[in-house]
């Protein structure tokens, strides 16, 4: 009931971060894609992204192209793909919230397999005040808290 009585500005702000947020998303999931593929087999192919994916070779050329022109991978034709320090950056930090929210669902007794699966959509979705009230709530209740 409270919903409704927002101010509608307010609530259609709130659509477009939610928009936005699924935007990114692709973003994010490749990126750390690529760092994850990087550090396991020593490079990140574009048939290696497909294949995790699910996806169809074509659509990773596209997506690859948009991240090369938004600065986070550099390919060249027939070659693996690199992350740039953007895309570094931006995978350490996806990495991070991934951690956390991952732990912070453990920490409230949700089945590992479970709150893996849910990590997956949250975390594109948290901020950066949250993350750091999760973190500080997991320093302070979670597991090793003493």
């Amino acid at each position: 009931m409270e919903e409704r009585r927002r101010d509608p500005r307010a609530r259609a702000a709130s659509f477009d971060r939610a928009r936005a947020d699924h935007r990114h998303e692709r973003t994010e999931d490749y990126v750390e894609l690529i760092a994850e593929l990087t550090e396991a087999t020593g490079e990140a192919r574009a048939i290696d992204l497909a294949r995790r994916l699910g996806v169809r070779p074509a659509t990773v050329a596209a997506a690859i192209a948009r991240l090369q022109r938004e600065g986070y991978v550099r390919a060249e034709p027939y070659r693996a793909i690199f992350l740039t320090d953007r895309g570094r950056t931006l995978a350490e930090f996806c990495r991070r919230r991934h951690r956390v929210v991952l732990a912070f669902l453990e920490a409230l007794g949700v089945d590992r397999e479970t709150a893996a699966h849910d990590a997956e959509g949250i975390e594109h979705h948290v901020s950066e005040t949250t993350l750091a009230a999760l973190e500080r709530w997991l320093e302070r209740f979670g597991p090793g808290s003493g």
